[in-house]
């Protein structure tokens, strides 16, 4: 399963607040074996959104978008959405029941920011919050609130499924562009797909749906490296 992370807002862009849906997300998805393939921030314009999702929407299986969700005038993401899909926004009954049963509102208190929805969605309802998510031709709309989006993606976490992954870490002392040689033969030996991440030490990590042979890969490699010193050492 392959998909897209769409996160909206002017605050992101601008370096206000820190984009921490997007890759709390990727961690998600990732442990669940699924692919994120791209991950893009736009601005609080409906066509931006629409034109980004648009487009994701016919190359990925599914599309996850935070952000933008409310009753504010910026909140514009279920506007691009709905036309991303081609529909328009309108009332959605089980938004509407859910806020006045469980939330306690009254209904002439709620705005169109927390009750209309791209017609024909399912709403994914907001426990933590107000302002409800949606699902609809394969794109799962969050709110951009860390807490309400984490409670929300739970409730449909299930419908994201993959091979689970499994990993493994060597660090070595030796500068990244010395590991050139090693890093290609460990890849022509084993199937895994091989991330290098330099730092204080060099970080080697190895990713596979197959146990055995990401242990394989990673003995191999540590076998060839030097190993990261220690005060001990």
């Amino acid at each position: 399963m392959q998909v897209a992370l769409v996160t909206v807002g002017d605050e992101l862009l601008a370096g206000d607040t820190v984009n921490t849906n997007a890759s709390w997300l990727a961690q998600q998805l990732t442990a669940r074996g699924v692919a994120v393939e791209r991950v893009t921030t736009v601005p609080d314009r409906v066509d931006d959104i629409a034109d980004v999702v648009d487009a994701y929407r016919d190359a990925y299986d599914a599309v996850l978008v935070t952000g933008g969700v409310g009753p504010t005038h910026d909140d514009v993401t279920m506007d691009g959405v709905a036309a991303a899909v081609g529909v328009d926004l309108a009332a959605n009954g089980d938004a509407l029941a859910y806020l006045t049963d469980h939330g306690g509102y009254a209904a002439d208190d709620l705005t169109e920011g927390t009750t209309h929805l791209p017609e024909g969605a399912r709403v994914i309802h907001n426990e933590e919050g107000v302002a409800p998510g949606c699902v609809i031709d394969g794109v799962y709309v969050f709110p951009g609130v860390p807490a309400e989006m984490k409670a929300m993606f739970a409730t449909v976490a299930d419908e994201f499924a993959g091979e689970e992954p499994h990993t493994a870490v060597v660090e070595t002392g030796e500068p990244e562009s010395t590991l050139l040689d090693r890093l290609a033969a460990v890849q022509e030996r084993f199937d895994v797909t091989v991330g290098s991440y330099p730092g204080e030490h060099v970080r080697v990590k190895f990713t596979s749906t197959d146990e055995a042979v990401v242990a394989e890969a990673a003995t191999w490699f540590r076998e060839r490296v030097e190993p990261v010193e220690t005060a001990d050492e």
